[in-house]
């Protein structure tokens, strides 16, 4: 199985990378393939409704990896998109990132039935909305999402400090654990 994680956080071992690398260690411990790309702190275009992504399933701008990461979600079986919370949002490039591989994606539903997870950490409020707007692009992808035990979210505000959030690692332990379930389910 190839996992597929979004990091949204410009920061490199982040609360969001902390939550991210809890999710994928019972993967990880299956033999499962992971990779992380880290779109968080890449200069990323906004999408500029040129709609030619519709027509050749690629970007127009080839100055940022965004065609690159396209593939990769091509590949993977499922994909898990994270973020940190800015002002009751996710973060600039996590948000560009979705606007542009969204069309491309959608041509002959190249995302439908793959398994999706989003995760979310937060120092305090405004985290429900970061994981419904990753809900309603898997949604609009047609793609499956497992559920924890709780909403996936980790709470805390210097580098680490997730790692206290008792409940929200045990809600990324769920996660990986039910995201195992269903790919094997739906791989048999």
């Amino acid at each position: 199985m190839k996992i597929l994680a979004i990091n949204g956080s410009p920061r490199a071992n982040s609360n969001t990378r902390q939550l991210i690398d809890r999710c994928l260690k019972p993967m990880q411990e299956k033999g499962y393939n992971t990779e992380i790309i880290q779109v968080g702190g890449v200069l990323l275009h906004g999408c500029n409704a040129c709609r030619s992504c519709k027509k050749t399933g690629r970007c127009i701008y080839n100055d940022d990896p965004i065609n690159e990461w396209i593939e990769k979600m091509k590949e993977a079986d499922a994909i898990i998109l994270a973020s940190p919370t800015y002002y009751a949002n996710m973060t600039s490039e996590l948000k560009a990132f979705i606007d542009r591989t969204g069309y491309p994606l959608s041509t002959n539903k190249l995302l439908s039935r793959k398994v999706g997870a989003p995760i979310v950490a937060a120092r305090r409020g405004g985290a429900i909305n970061v994981y419904n707007t990753i809900m309603a692009y898997f949604g609009i992808h047609n793609m499956i999402v497992p559920m924890s035990s709780y909403w996936n979210m980790g709470y805390g505000l210097e580098q680490g400090d997730v790692q206290n959030d008792e409940e929200g690692m045990r809600t990324m332990d769920n996660l990986g654990e039910n995201m195992i379930y269903l790919l094997e389910k739906l791989h048999a």
